[in-house]
């Protein structure tokens, strides 16, 4: 929502909350490989002259750190791209590191410059790790998804090459993470391969869908759970309860168009 009504001769700059909001679309929960909008993780978004202040929240206080940090840095990332957005502020809220991960977020510290010791990774290597994850569980998604169709049996899935998945929101999101760990999109590529996007021999395709399957189940499994945490968490927040959000708060003004004259 949209809080204070602007001055006389000027509009809500709600060109630029579309803009904040799309941007916050596209960051991802690394371990539930859904957007965090979507997840109901963002909490609040502040726009006024100066620039944009968010608040996440995350299901519980002890949520692994890492992942609060990659999504806060992806947050602050994906935000300082939107055009003329000003400052940019990414706030944890009540989560046990949050002044830590807050701290360095603020002073763009960076993942290792955040927890010294504590980061065992780098970020990107912990990206890395989540992408092949949701590489392998669309991978998954599209194979069964054929075999239930009829369209390929499980002895020629070794064949299946990505021109004979059908157009749809599997087959867009394959090759969305496919293109992220740079691994072949060309229509001719086999739809089964390794995390280095190799071909397997036939007689190993079975135990890779198998663990496939396994990855997609403990995602899917993972994000119910997570859904229903942060709804009983934030059940009494009366201004942004667990099933919903964010509260958007839009001081931003732009002059009012005014309509042109018959004499001009």
């Amino acid at each position: 929502m949209t809080a204070v009504a602007p001055h006389p001769g000027y509009v809500t700059d709600t060109a630029l909350e579309h803009d904040v909001l799309a941007a916050l679309d596209t960051v991802l929960d690394p371990e539930l490989d859904q957007p965090i909008t979507e997840l109901k993780f963002v909490r609040s978004i502040l726009i006024d002259e100066a620039g944009v202040t968010v608040h996440l929240r995350l299901p519980t206080s002890f949520c692994s750190p890492n992942f609060a940090y990659l999504m806060g840095s992806d947050a602050l990332d994906a935000l300082e791209d939107v055009n003329g957005v000003g400052q940019v502020r990414v706030l944890l809220d009540d989560h046990h590191d949050s002044d830590k991960i807050n701290a360095g977020l603020d002073a763009r510290a960076g993942y290792k410059g955040t927890f010294g010791v504590e980061a065992l990774d780098s970020l990107d290597e912990l990206r890395l790790t989540f992408q092949r994850k949701a590489h392998t569980a669309a991978m998954e998604r599209c194979v069964a998804a054929e075999i239930a169709a009829g369209r390929v049996t499980v002895a020629d899935v070794d064949r299946l090459a990505l021109r004979d998945l059908p157009r749809g929101h599997h087959k867009a999101a394959l090759l969305r993470r496919r293109m992220e760990l740079g691994l072949s999109i060309c229509p001719n590529s086999l739809v089964v391969v390794d995390e280095e996007g190799h071909a397997l021999p036939a007689d190993q395709i079975p135990m890779r869908l198998r663990f496939a399957r396994s990855v997609r189940i403990s995602m899917e499994g993972n994000s119910h759970f997570c859904r229903g945490l942060l709804a009983t968490r934030y059940a009494d927040d009366d201004q942004c309860d667990g099933a919903s959000g964010p509260v958007i708060t839009n001081l931003r003004e732009t002059p009012r168009a005014h309509p042109r004259s018959e004499q001009e």
